[in-house]
């Protein structure tokens, strides 16, 4: 499914009954309607982040549900879309955190690469319609993710970003990780506490003081 240790981690799930029966009724949407994103990128977060690599995690919701946009990394755009307004506000976030000007293209692939685990807790969407595929079946799948990270030894930082995040808070346990918690960056939450939060300034601390090489945020 995916062609990195996630594989072996997730085999379980990938054999299971219930998982083949739910990824069937996905298929099946796809070529019923318009879903995002392209279905070669459901699983861009896993593809790009293989398990051993993961040092920070961003939770998102669902995907993006506009034309080009999604492609399977939580808050990122492809390249040469117009920046959606929370990605605009984490991007002041960062600027007022760390002294990084924001980028101009709205594709986080390089945070992924670094490390950052920018998973949805829903990884698909119908065209048009935000949240059409809550309650799927995607949440089976995220939540067990969450639970298989929380088991690791080696710290990570969760960064929850909203109450539809902070509601993964429960199964994150072990004292060894870090969550870093606020406000939305929508525009309608953004003032709540999420500006002013330094959520990247205090990743890399942790990392930096667990001997763990930090995140290059710069895009």
């Amino acid at each position: 499914m995916i062609g990195n240790n996630w594989d072996n981690i997730l085999n379980s799930v990938w054999k299971s009954e219930g998982f083949k029966k739910f990824y069937s009724i996905v298929e099946q949407e796809y070529n019923k309607k318009t879903i995002f994103p392209p279905k070669n990128y459901v699983f861009n977060a896993l593809k790009l982040t293989p398990y051993e690599n993961v040092k920070v995690v961003i939770m998102g919701q669902d995907p993006y549900h506009g034309v080009g946009e999604a492609h399977g990394l939580s808050f990122s755009v492809q390249d040469g879309i117009k920046l959606p307004p929370s990605l605009k506000n984490i991007y002041k976030e960062l600027n007022d955190d760390l002294g990084i000007e924001p980028s101009s293209s709205g594709d986080l692939t390089k945070w992924a690469k670094e490390g950052v685990l920018l998973l949805n807790a829903v990884l698909t969407v119908e065209k048009d319609k935000p949240a059409s595929h809550k309650n799927l079946g995607w949440e089976y799948l995220t939540d067990y993710i969450i639970q298989v990270l929380n088991k690791r030894e080696e710290p990570i930082v969760f960064i929850l970003w909203g109450n539809f995040a902070r509601d993964k808070k429960k199964y994150i346990t072990n004292p060894a990780h870090l969550i870093i918690e606020s406000a939305h960056p929508s525009p309608f939450s953004c003032n709540n506490g999420f500006f002013g939060s330094k959520p990247f300034s205090r990743a890399n601390k942790f990392l930096e003081e667990n001997n763990i090489k930090p995140i290059d945020w710069k895009l």
